[in-house]
């Protein structure tokens, strides 16, 4: 939609209703017929003139107030953006990838089939891999008080791997890098899931050697008691298994059409 302020108008201006309108047929420069009519975004094809600035120097005010076409277009381009490869990228380092994908992909289904009732991911090497990253998280959060230096444990676990992520797409335009840190970053929420779910009935033996119910230092006993929810602390962490295990899905299947798209894009000289 489109707002003009006619009060605005030199008065020996004289614009025809077609300048007032959201898509043009003529250009109201030259005078060139349009087919098919174009927005007042687009540039005439003889003259050039943006349609909007020839309009706003004549005095008519444009005040956009929206365009799904626009908005549209940019969410496909910023989802193109996320699915394209690098421009060029040695053999070596494709097949690297390839078997790095498969890895990760046989990998997965073990750390899905591990049952959160139990912790049984904290016998796994990825959780070791987790651990002093999650311990790390309440130092860095110490400063902003008692519940953010408990949930800093938690929140970093999760937020380095998806910050690295994020890098990897703004500085590095690598798609499947930023694919396998958001890999990481669902792994460790599925890594929280037992955490979250014990602690209703507190077995999971602790840093300390016990658990929540011996007092042990249980991070989600105080989180979900705090926001009361330590009642349907089974039901969170059911849904942290089973969120992390789809968002794991997701991001192999975008690393794996990253790679599929970069095969067409192999400099084997390097």
């Amino acid at each position: 939609m489109l707002s003009f302020d006619l009060a605005r108008l030199p008065a020996n201006i004289d614009l025809s209703l077609n300048q007032l309108t959201e898509t043009y047929t003529q250009c109201p420069k030259c005078g060139q017929k349009l087919l098919p009519p174009l927005p007042p975004s687009a540039a005439c094809p003889a003259c050039g003139i943006y349609f909007f600035k020839w309009v706003n120097r004549l005095g008519v005010y444009v005040l956009p107030q929206g365009d799904d076409e626009t908005s549209t277009s940019a969410n496909d381009n910023l989802l193109s953006e996320l699915f394209k490869p690098l421009e060029k990228m040695g053999a070596m380092t494709f097949y690297g990838r390839c078997f790095s994908l498969v890895f990760l992909v046989i990998w997965s289904w073990f750390l899905f089939g591990y049952d959160y009732r139990y912790g049984e991911i904290n016998m796994s090497f990825m959780h070791d891999i987790l651990l002093p990253i999650h311990e790390a998280g309440h130092v860095l959060f110490r400063p902003f008080g008692e519940f953010m230096m408990i949930f800093g444990g938690s929140l970093f676990q999760l937020a380095l791997p998806f910050g690295i992520s994020v890098a990897f797409i703004l500085k590095n335009r690598d798609n499947f890098g930023a694919a396998i840190c958001l890999w990481w970053a669902s792994v460790s929420l599925i890594d929280l899931s037992p955490y979250i779910y014990d602690a209703l009935h507190p077995m999971m033996t602790l840093l300390g050697g016990k658990t929540g119910a011996e007092g042990g230092p249980h991070d989600w006993i105080y989180l979900l008691s705090s926001l009361g929810q330590l009642s349907n602390s089974q039901r969170w962490g059911a849904f942290a298994h089973v969120f992390g295990g789809l968002m794991m899905l997701l991001t192999l299947i975008w690393a794996g059409t990253v790679l599929w798209r970069q095969r067409m894009h192999l400099d084997k000289h390097l």
